[in-house]
This record gives C-alpha cells, structure tokens and sequence, in this order.
C-alpha cells in the first residue's frame, strides 16, 4: 500500500512538471517580435552587453520627463515609440532583466506591443496622454539610444516612475539624461500654475497636486486703506521685476510677507489680487491641514521660481511656544522650510493670520523670514461705503442709502457687506420686485438684529453689541 501511494505521488509530480514545461514553453516564446530584438536591431549590438542608467521620477514630474523625451526624441527623424507586452510580468522587471538574451534570464518573455498611454493633468483645463509604460528609440550625439517610460503604481510595488536608459556610450547617457533633467524643469507643466496641496476629487489633479486656476481680481475690487495694496504689491512684484539688478548687486530676493487683521477683513481678498498679478508666478496654496507639506512647497517653488508659497491662517500651526508650552511639530517645518531656500531664490513666503499676537515670535520677527508686515484692518466709513458700492447690483440703491447703511454697520467686516448686499437682493427676489433702497434697509435692520448676533460674529464682525446700537 505505501508503495502504491509512493507511485501515485511520483506520477502527480510528473504531471506537474510536464504542465510547468508547457506553461513555460508558452511564456518564453511569445508570438511577434521580441523587444530583444527590436533592440538588437536599433543598437546593431547585443543590448544585454551595455549598462542601464536610472532615474527615479516621482509621480507629480512624471508629466515633466514625458514632455522632456519627447522633445528630446522629436530630434532625430526617425525616432520611434514601442510598447513592451508580457502581461503582468513586465511590471515587475527592469529593462535590465527584458534585454537578456532567449534561454538566459527573462529576455525573451517580453514581446513588442502597443505603447501605455494614460491622461495626466497638465493645467486646471488640460491634460496630456502621456507614456505609462514604452520605450522611446532615437539617436542622440549621433548614437543609439532607447529609454524606457514607466510610471509609479504602488500595487506594482513601484511608489514612484521611473526612467531607464539604454545605451553603449555612458558619457552621452550621462549627457542625455542631464538635458532631460534640465528640460524637465524649463518644459515643466507646473510652472506659472496656481497649485493646491489639498485633493477634492472635482479639479485637476495629478498625484496630490491640484490645478487651480488663477483669479482675475483687479485692484479697484480691494478695498483698502490708501497704500495698504500698493505696499504688498511693490514687494512682492517689484522685488521680482528687478530680481537681476537685485542679484548683481548682492541683494537677496527671498522675501516674507505677513498679512494680519481680524477674520472677515479682506486678507485673502488680497492674496487673490497679488495671484492675478503675477501670472508668470508658480503659486503652492496650503491652508489648514495641507500646512504640514510647507517643505515639499518649498522645493517645488525654489525649484519653479519665480514663485509665491502661501500660507493661510498660518498661526494655527505657528502659534507663539511661550502661550502654548512647547513648539509645535509644525513650526519647525515652517521655520525650516523658510531658512533653507538661498537668499538668491526668487520666491515669496506669503503668510496671512488673524491672531498676531500668537505668532511665534521666531516667525513673525527674525529677519530673513518676514521682512513686510502688513495690516488688512477693518473698513473705516469710507471703505465700507466703497465696499457696499462693490458688491451693490448696479443702479440698484441710491447713494443716499448706501451712505446711511455705510453708517450704520460700523465695526462690521468685508464679508459683511457682501452677505448684507445677499441678503437685501433676495428679500427682492421673494416679494418679485427690482431691489430697491427699502430692501436694503429693511436687510440692515435684519441683520443687525439681536438673533443675527451669530451670524454677525461668523461674518467677522467683533462687537456685535456695538454695532446693534449704530
């Protein structure tokens, strides 16, 4: 009986080894021209005798090196693009392990196929299909080479893309993969683009970095006190149109600016207007919990300079360590994403608070980090006359009763105004008439109302009780 099991035991192992053979039969000999061969082909030598370079892409520059070989590739006539077939098993190979010879390695499991292609977001509008997988084969400095595209896929154990390049002379491997880098950079799709680190899922997106497109918000819809917008401009533009002259001179160009008053007060209002100015400017926007990636912003706008990193509400995270016994975590990210970039880095470090009087002091005053501070404060009588002529229908409101509302809402914010103009348009809208005066004052009278007091306190509005007595 043992013997008969013994004999069953060994026929199953011989099943199974003749199944492997077929199995692997199939595998090693694809139909259609192997990419061993194409490459012999292309190089007129054996491609498993030359060395592969490699790059390491993440998945945010991917675009960039794809744009970059190609206009590299474009070059030379006939330049070609090939896929690499193989199924799963290609994703899981180096170029290294694809170019070994039939019978040695896995050479000649990999096929030529149609090149994987994938859109990637290239602006807040646009995209691009780009190569996920495929080799390019051209001629640079007049010699063979073929690199191969592979994008990031973590479920392929492979976090970030990667470039790999192929070719018998390293000197001009080494040169050609230096102009990829440096094309990469100058071609790059980020550069003069308004970038959010925050993900919704309804923009643009390509690996965490969102596109967001850059408002257009002219002067004359800021309402400031006289100088207060040319200040903030003068540096943050000025600086940037005389940024060779600066440099020659030894002048730094790096530069923080700090922009504080109360919530509601026009701050971000600003910041859009300084966005709509510059848009040669590559922005990083962080605001709340994106705060935290302030070094990745800071080397994308050293990197894509000139350019403005913004930092929203920033004394939520850089609050001052003496109120608050000990630092925290990020601070020291804030702090040394500010210190690091070179004095000679066109970049801007745009910072807006509410609450001054917590900013740590190693932030708000050291010089090299905030060099302008400037106060956005709430509208004085003329502001909020022109801030209610801003938002006001045109023709709709008398002036007459535009000032006597201006009057009335001392105390209260820009935000303000623009609920109030809301509110007074669709008390119209219900009674189905043209907004007129009596549907402004009758929306006043609402809204400073003891049960609006919440409401007014969410409009930034500091003392509710003051402003129900004007």
């Amino acid at each position: 009986m043992p013997c008969l099991s013994l004999m069953r035991t060994v026929a199953v192992l011989d099943e199974l080894r003749r199944l492997w053979n077929v199995v692997s039969e199939h595998e090693i000999r694809p139909s259609g021209r192997l990419l061993v061969d194409e490459l012999q082909g292309h190089f007129a030598s054996p491609p498993h005798e030359m060395a592969v370079l490699t790059e390491a892409v993440p998945n945010h520059r991917y675009v960039d090196f794809d744009i970059a070989l190609q206009e590299v590739a474009e070059r030379d006539a006939d330049h070609r693009a090939i896929g690499v077939g193989g199924g799963e098993a290609r994703y899981h190979h180096n170029l290294t392990d694809m170019i070994q010879p039939p019978g040695v390695g896995y050479g000649a499991r990999f096929p030529i196929a149609q090149v994987d292609l994938m859109n990637v977001a290239t602006g807040p509008d646009t995209d691009r299909a780009a190569i996920a997988f495929g080799l390019r084969l051209f001629r640079y400095a007049d010699t063979p080479v073929a690199v191969l595209l592979r994008r990031g896929n973590p479920s392929h154990g492979r976090p970030s893309g990667t470039l790999e390049l192929l070719c018998s002379d390293r000197e001009v491997a080494a040169q050609l993969l230096e102009e990829l880098r440096e094309l990469s950079l100058s071609r790059s799709v980020l550069r003069g683009q308004v970038i959010s680190l925050a993900y919704s899922g309804y923009e643009q997106s390509e690996e965490g970095l969102t596109f967001v497109r850059r408002p257009e918000l002219p002067a004359d819809h800021v309402i400031l006190p006289p100088g207060v917008l040319d200040r903030v401009v003068d540096h943050v533009v000025g600086i940037a149109e005389h940024a060779e002259v600066l440099a020659r001179h030894g002048q730094h160009l790096k530069r923080g600016v700090l922009l504080f008053g109360p919530p509601g007060s026009g701050k971000t209002h600003t910041v859009r207007h300084l966005l709509s100015v510059t848009p040669r400017h590559t922005v990083v926007l962080l605001a709340g919990d994106t705060l935290r990636f302030v070094g990745l912003a800071a080397k994308l706008a050293r990197a894509m300079q000139p350019a403005v990193v913004v930092l929203e509400d920033c004394d939520l995270i850089a609050e001052d360590r003496d109120l608050y016994h000990g630092a925290k975590p990020l601070l020291f990210e804030v702090l040394d994403a500010m210190d690091g970039l070179d004095a000679d880095a066109d970049v801007t470090f745009l910072l807006t608070t509410n609450r001054v009087d917590a900013m740590e002091r190693a932030l708000s005053q050291r010089p090299g980090r905030v060099d302008l501070a400037v106060e956005v404060p709430l509208p004085d009588a003329a502001g909020r006359l022109a801030l209610l002529r801003l938002y006001a229908p045109p023709g709709a409101f008398s002036d007459e009763a535009l000032a006597e509302t201006a009057g009335r809402i001392e105390g209260t914010t820009a935000s303000f105004s623009k609920e109030l103009m809301r509110r007074a348009v669709l008390l119209a809208a219900k009674a189905g008439e043209e907004p007129a005066d009596a549907h402004l004052r009758s929306a006043t009278d609402v809204i400073l109302a003891d049960g609006e007091r919440l409401s007014r306190a969410l409009l930034g509005v500091r003392d509710a009780d003051a402003a129900d007595e004007n």
